[in-house]
């Protein structure tokens, strides 16, 4: 049954019952496409035996990917929530698709930047508008449904360094071209779910056309809002300026520090990323629960700990302690995106493609300056710099409680 309704954020909407196939299947095809975005990370030390690069060029195909993966976001955000396309998935990911296929026999420095822009682009539509999706499909469970949603990216993203493990490093760069079947297959399900998503919207239109929904949160005043977003932003800085020291970094620093294989290398992070997908699933669900601040609060500032161990530990407790890291720093995006969409409810796209660009803008920018910090000092230099990050974490306290509000 379906009704009208507001709720407490200010936003008006539909109250049904969470949407578990769509919900599953957005989060299907974040999978697919970020094990295809993950091969890009993974195949970097083929690149750099490959074309003879240093770590500056190699931080700099990941700025350029990061880059375009993240500018347009808000943007399309923004359009989308006055325009609503729910279609422009699938266009995503053809765009996806075509960088996939050019990056797997590009035989230039140059050709290699202009195809990670092209992945990156893909990932710049795909994500403002899935991430409303899954807002419009979570029954009223926000947490939860951004955490399926998001633990389908995560999964992804650790999935592709294990296949570009298995395939690529053992066969060779022209053989990404095969994860093509991966695109394809993502986007029949991204046609079905906007299918879905254009019945949705067409409801909502129509039972709230003379309601007009709030841009900001009913309690607060415009300038905490503003204030909160600013906090927020700031986290994702300290969090994935982290994460990228580890998807970039982190199998170089394996081979010089302990004399490890690539492929042994790989499966270390894939025991990274793993353990990411899995806080990414616990993170909503907690907040709904508990409260968002709370989360975000133990997600970013409760690392820290196991981030200033880490340098100096040895083979064994650097893999226990990265797994550690991964399960609790990566549970803040889901409560930090929803906390940011109650925030500004009339706003969901565009908060959602400033989150997501953001967050992969920071992830790019911090390769780029840490791979030129690498080149100057070494790799073990990074890792005793990017340790002391999560402590940012304390700015959490000036956040207003808004379950409370």
């Amino acid at each position: 049954m379906k009704s009208a309704t507001t709720d407490n954020s200010g936003a008006t909407s539909i109250q049904q019952a969470t949407a578990y196939g769509i919900l599953f299947s957005i989060s299907f095809s974040h999978m697919l496409n970020d094990t295809i975005q993950s091969l890009i990370p993974s195949i970097y030390p083929i690149l750099k035996n490959s074309f003879a690069l240093n770590f500056a060029q190699i931080g700099l195909i990941q700025l350029t990917f990061q880059l375009t993966a993240s500018i347009l976001q808000p943007f399309v955000g923004a359009y989308t929530d006055k325009k609503p396309q729910p279609f422009s998935l699938a266009i995503g990911m053809c765009i996806t698709l075509a960088g996939l296929i050019f990056v797997s026999f590009a035989n230039s420095f140059h050709l290699i930047l202009f195809s990670v822009a092209m992945i990156g682009a893909g990932s710049s539509v795909f994500h403002p508008e899935s991430s409303k999706i899954a807002f419009l499909a979570s029954g009223g469970k926000r947490g939860l449904a951004q955490s399926i949603f998001q633990v389908g990216g995560n999964t992804g993203t650790a999935v592709g360094p294990l296949l570009a493990a298995l395939i690529i490093v053992r066969y060779g760069r022209s053989h990404a071209a095969y994860f093509a079947v991966l695109a394809l297959l993502a986007i029949m399900i991204l046609i079905h779910v906007g299918k879905w998503a254009k019945i949705r919207i067409g409801q909502i239109k129509m039972n709230t056309k003379n309601v007009a929904n709030k841009n900001i949160h009913p309690t607060l005043s415009k300038k905490e809002v503003h204030t909160s977003v600013a906090i927020l932003l700031v986290l994702i800085f300290s969090k994935y300026f982290y994460l990228s020291s580890i998807s970039s970094y982190y199998t170089f620093y394996l081979i010089d520090k302990f004399h490890i294989s690539i492929q042994h290398s790989q499966l270390f992070l894939f025991a990274f990323l793993l353990a990411a997908a899995v806080g990414t699933y616990l993170g909503g669900p907690l907040g709904d629960k508990y409260g968002r601040k709370y989360v975000i609060w133990f997600s970013i500032l409760g690392v820290a700990p196991f981030t200033l161990l880490l340098p100096f530990v040895s083979l064994f407790w650097t893999a226990v302690l990265s797994v550690i890291i991964g399960l609790i720093l990566s549970s803040a995006f889901p409560a930090i995106l929803v906390y940011a969409q109650e925030l500004m409810p009339g706003k969901i796209g565009m908060v959602s493609g400033l989150f997501f660009g953001f967050a992969f803008g920071m992830g790019g920018l911090g390769s780029a300056l840490l791979g030129m910090l690498a080149d100057a000092t070494s790799i073990y230099f990074v890792y005793h710099v990017c340790a002391f990050l999560p402590l940012i974490g304390l700015i959490t306290w000036m956040l207003p409680d808004l379950k409370k509000a």
